[in-house]
């Protein structure tokens, strides 16, 4: 017979268990839903890709124009100033531009960042492509450090005639340790 005590240990045992298999559930639920809240609020929207040659192929709505605004934000903790080198321009759906963020290490200290980039509103993201970025690769910055980084992009004249405003941001994340890391895995050799 089961004295009180151990009924009690078994309950908690069997709720323990239950936050368990809740935690990996969730675990495993982040990135769809992370992928659903970006579709939905816009946030993160992954913006495409092309060659500059392919960007040049499209026609130039001349008479329509879209305001571009650009943003930039460094994560917490990350000890550099960065900033868009111009907040807002207009651009033809269509035309190829140009831009560029500004980005200083304020740190004594060698640090990498990996800029990821964000389109408002959401269903821009689908027309505004990118011909050129420093998000692409992760930036190696020196102590001091200061540096213009270019970006070069198109609006597709596909995008709905209701956009008349499209922000484009970026946050740069703190990635020394994890290029550490993967330096150190590739050196490994195998």
């Amino acid at each position: 017979m089961k004295t009180v005590e151990e009924d009690k240990n078994q309950r908690l045992l069997l709720k323990l268990g239950l936050v368990i298999v809740g935690m990996f559930g969730f675990g495993f639920l982040m990135v769809p839903i992370y992928d659903v809240f970006c579709d939905v609020t816009g946030l993160n929207g992954k913006t495409g890709t092309l060659e500059t040659s392919e960007a040049r192929e499209f026609s130039i709505d001349f008479d329509r124009w879209v305001t571009v605004e650009f943003v930039a934000a460094t994560n917490q903790g990350l000890a550099w100033d960065f900033e868009p080198t111009v907040v807002r321009m207009k651009v033809h759906p269509g035309q190829l531009n140009a831009a560029s963020y500004r980005v200083s290490n304020k740190t004594g200290r060698v640090v990498v960042g990996q800029a990821i980039p964000s389109v408002m509103p959401g269903v821009a993201s689908k027309y505004f492509k990118k011909t050129e970025c420093f998000c692409f690769t992760k930036q190696v910055m020196q102590a001091g450090e200061t540096r213009e980084m270019p970006l070069r992009f198109v609006i597709e004249p596909g995008l709905p005639d209701s956009v008349h405003t499209v922000s484009l941001g970026y946050t740069f994340f703190d990635v020394t340790n994890t290029a550490k890391s993967q330096a150190g895995n590739n050196n490994q050799g195998g």
